[in-house]
């Protein structure tokens, strides 16, 4: 069986609702499930530019491991 490596590509939370701990909860229940259920690894890609989000993500026990870079290139004719 092939290991899958579940990720979350995005919390959002609405201005209005924010600060009161909703992504939090959902990333963290999110995150207990699948480990729950056997993945043996989790992962998120966060912005470096969003403390408030880096913050929550270590408090809720994810740890930076690296960088990430993306690339497109075109082609000129």
């Amino acid at each position: 069986m092939p290991q899958l490596f579940p990720h979350s590509r995005l919390a959002y939370t609405p201005p209005e609702y924010r600060r009161q701990g909703y992504a939090t909860a959902c990333v963290a229940a999110l995150s207990q499930k699948l480990l729950d259920q056997g993945c043996h690894n989790c992962f998120l890609i966060a912005d470096l530019a969003n403390p408030t989000a880096n913050h929550i993500y270590q408090a809720i026990g994810y740890r930076p491991i690296c960088d990430w870079h993306e690339y497109s290139f075109t082609w000129k004719e």
